[in-house]
């Protein structure tokens, strides 16, 4: 046990310095190193979560073995270990299912730019979910929101260079109230480490000192990271982000990004502040409500888009606020059950994006009009992205219908405010029924088209307003070995997620217990 408290360190500094060496290295080496060393890190997440399940404890792992203050420190518990896992997973899966995707949509000689910008951002989310330092955490953000800028705009277009820069711009946003939070916090406690400043607010309390100080440290951290992971009324940069970018820049920043900053937020809410603080200063009832709008309104958003790749991101703002409406009802249940949802959202949503890039045929703005009879012609993407569309419904023995359940069954009990969110819960999941099946029906409805089955995959350009060319993808060229099998493991794990939710379920109670 003492060799695998290690592992979170490792994890973080594979994947920093394979961001290094994939400068050094052309394409295709730095795409087999990155994949390799995405694989080492879901293999190390993975036993540290064997380990810490087993152990039922948590460890501390002292940086350099120097003690706070002068050393930084990285918590490990099986509620970390499974976050680490979700995201080194879909990174991989990412990396290796969208490989045509990138090749195609991406300048060779820039290719390992991006798989720079892969490891560093699965770095951040490491780090962001393993630091027991609160400003460690904050430079992990700004690491993150840099990588996440650069995923947005390597594809070079004029869309994605003004997505990016709005992208920035709301991030840095979103960055500078944290960063305020945590000053404003150091100044209340004197501390930055995670556990010292629990201590320290906990005395606050009992003796009243600077209760609306600490209240307004609350609501600006969970501002701050509400804006950066696009809860309603911060989400205008979502629909451009996800669905301009390349398919595994969108499944990366749809499936993780988002989430490991609202895994942060429960990390400062439940072991930094603690829930005593969070509950008196009433910001729960604020993610409640904000929650619960997303979700409606998200799916409506949705509903009325024309474009697929943008209708996919709207859906996203109304699965970020299913995760703020169970973190908002504030019980162990319901946290849990935001959690469970963090999980089946992350891998549904890329197997949306990575599962779709092979019948759009690498155009970001394909209308939905324009789907109709593909799902006879690309038969396998069709039916992985039917499998994800369902799954995001809440169709049983899926993922999705697993999480819905979950969250309902914690709202019960909740007075007024379960009648609410179950509410929210049946409108949300009747408009996702309406926008994501239709698309499912489009797919199959029987159409003229012609037959390419035999058709060598080519590049051709399309030239933008700006004069420059855009690679688009004639396919099948993306129905490769990597491609299949990639897909194939995002729908496997969506499979198991809604058949074998207990182990999962019990995985994240078990976390939460020691995670306080």
């Amino acid at each position: 046990m003492e060799f695998v408290k290690n592992f979170p360190f490792f994890s973080i500094m594979l994947c920093m310095f394979c961001a290094i060496i994939c400068s050094v290295l052309n394409r295709h080496a730095a795409k087999h190193f990155t994949r390799i060393v995405l694989l080492i890190v879901m293999v190390l997440s993975g036993v540290l979560l064997i380990n810490t399940y087993n152990s039922g404890e948590s460890f501390v792992y002292y940086m350099g073995h120097f003690p706070a203050p002068w050393g930084n420190e990285i918590r490990g518990g099986c509620l970390e270990a499974v976050f680490a896992l979700f995201v080194s997973t879909v990174a991989f899966l990412s990396v290796v299912a969208g490989g045509k995707a990138i090749e195609f949509d991406i300048e060779d000689k820039k290719e390992n730019l991006f798989f720079i910008l892969v490891c560093l951002m699965t770095s951040s989310l490491l780090a962001m979910c393993y630091t027991n330092d609160l400003f460690t955490g904050y430079v992990f953000i700004e690491i993150n929101t840099i990588s996440g800028c650069g995923l947005i705009m390597v594809r070079q277009l004029g869309k994605t260079t003004v997505t990016a820069v709005r992208y920035m711009v709301i991030s840095l946003l979103g960055s500078g109230l944290f960063l305020i939070g945590v000053t404003l916090l150091y100044t209340l406690t004197g501390h930055l480490l995670m556990s010292n400043i629990q201590e320290s607010v906990s005395e606050l309390l009992q003796s009243g000192d600077y209760r609306m100080q600490l209240t307004i440290v609350i609501g600006l951290m969970t501002v701050g990271l509400a804006i950066k992971s696009g809860l309603f009324p911060f989400h205008l940069w979502i629909p451009d982000a996800y669905g301009q970018s390349n398919v595994v820049s969108s499944s990366l920043l749809s499936g993780t990004v988002s989430k490991g900053y609202i895994f942060l937020l429960i990390k400062i809410y439940m072991r930094t502040i603690g829930m005593e603080a969070i509950e008196k200063s009433g910001v729960l009832y604020v993610c409640f409500y904000l929650g619960i709008i997303a979700m409606v309104l998200g799916s409506v958003l949705a509903l009325h888009e024309r474009s697929f790749r943008r209708m996919i991101a709207f859906s996203s703002i109304a699965q970020i606020g299913y995760i703020f409406m169970g973190i908002g009802l504030g019980t162990k249940a319901a946290i849990a059950a935001a959690i469970f949802h963090i999980f089946a959202h992350g891998l549904t949503k890329s197997l949306l994006f990575i599962s779709s890039s092979e019948f759009t045929e690498g155009s970001h703005s394909k209308s939905i009009d324009d789907l109709k009879g593909l799902g006879y012609k690309y038969r396998y993407s069709a039916l992985c992205y039917s499998i994800g569309a369902f799954s995001i419904v809440g169709f049983p023995l899926l993922a999705g219908f697993i999480s819905k359940l979950l969250l309902g069954g914690a709202a019960l009990g909740h007075g007024p405010l379960q009648w609410i969110a179950l509410l929210a819960l049946a409108v949300s999941t009747i408009l996702n029924a309406v926008y994501f099946l239709r698309t499912v029906v489009y797919l199959y409805i029987p159409t003229e088209h012609i037959d390419r089955d035999n058709e060598e995959t080519v590049k051709v350009t399309n030239t933008n307003a700006n004069g420059k060319t855009d690679k688009l993808l004639l396919l099948p060229g993306m129905h490769c070995p990597s491609y299949v099998i990639g897909i194939s493991v995002l729908v496997l794990l969506n499979f198991l997620l809604g058949l074998c939710s207990g182990p999962v379920t019990d995985i994240i109670n078990k976390g939460l217990e020691v995670f306080r």
